[in-house]
């Protein structure tokens, strides 16, 4: 493993409006200063969370994928966020992992939001997706999954950095910032949490709180409710020694999840 740079995109968004959403985040990435090898944007970030799935969504490869796939190539790093995808009848809060030589992944939001009815209108994921950058074993995951420890459990070491993108509302953020610090500290890992800001069509606040979290539970970043984009360097060394010192996975349960 080498050391590993990632770039948080905190942002407000455009309530549903995507052409916005998209000049608005390619602006700010042509700003950025840093190499990057991994840029993490929020959950549904080019229309914020609606469940106007309908109107909303883009089958792949048309707008927000293309998109994706220029600036990944420009930029020269992996870029992540989840958008709204439609395939045949079914829709996805998905996010997509776009290389910068233009091949990609994705995984479909696991667990759905009942409380905004995000169940009726979106169809769960059965998948989990890791993937690997400079050595590094990457799991990504979508906002409410943060709530379902069993699901990001961390057997035998499989991944070093997890990350949530998220639309979190501020009316919960003490649950974000103690549930990111919770992840990193039992699974041993980096945790990097992407949060938008500003208002949304709902008056729904968002507070930011983007962090990365090293495996200690210690805080490496710490943004809070301004708008903000921002490269950190995770040090392999210090998951190395840390996870040598204090094995902890080799006394952790066994189980298999049924997905």
């Amino acid at each position: 493993m080498q050391d590993l740079k990632i770039t948080l995109v905190q942002t407000p968004l455009f309530w549903k409006n995507s052409g916005a959403n998209l000049a608005m985040i390619e602006e700010k990435l042509w700003q950025m200063k840093d190499q990057s090898d991994l840029i993490i944007l929020p959950e549904m970030f080019t229309t914020g969370f609606s469940m106007d799935a309908a109107e909303l969504a883009e089958p792949m490869n048309l707008t927000t994928f293309k998109w994706m796939k220029q600036m990944a190539a420009q930029k020269k790093a992996v870029i992540t966020g989840s958008v709204i995808i439609k395939e045949g009848d079914k829709f996805y809060n998905r996010l997509i992992w776009m290389e910068p030589e233009g091949s990609y992944d994705v995984y479909d939001k696991r667990h759905l939001f009942r409380m905004a009815g995000e169940d009726n209108v979106y169809t769960a994921g059965t998948k989990k997706l890791i993937k690997e950058i400079k050595g590094w074993k990457i799991f990504p995951l979508v906002c409410y999954d943060l709530r379902f420890p069993v699901f990001s459990r961390n057997k035998e070491n499989e991944y070093d950095l997890l990350i949530y993108v998220a639309n979190w509302p501020a009316a919960r953020n003490v649950a974000w910032k103690t549930l990111l610090r919770a992840r990193a500290i039992e699974n041993i890992s980096y945790v990097a949490g992407v949060n938008r800001i500003g208002t949304d069509g709902k008056d729904l606040e968002y507070s930011g709180d983007s962090a990365v979290i090293g495996p200690v539970g210690e805080y490496i970043e710490e943004f809070h409710d301004h708008e903000e984009v921002k490269t950190i360097t995770l040090k392999a060394e210090h998951l190395n020694a840390f996870r040598q010192k204090f094995p902890a996975h080799l006394d952790a349960d066994s189980f298999e999840l049924e997905l």
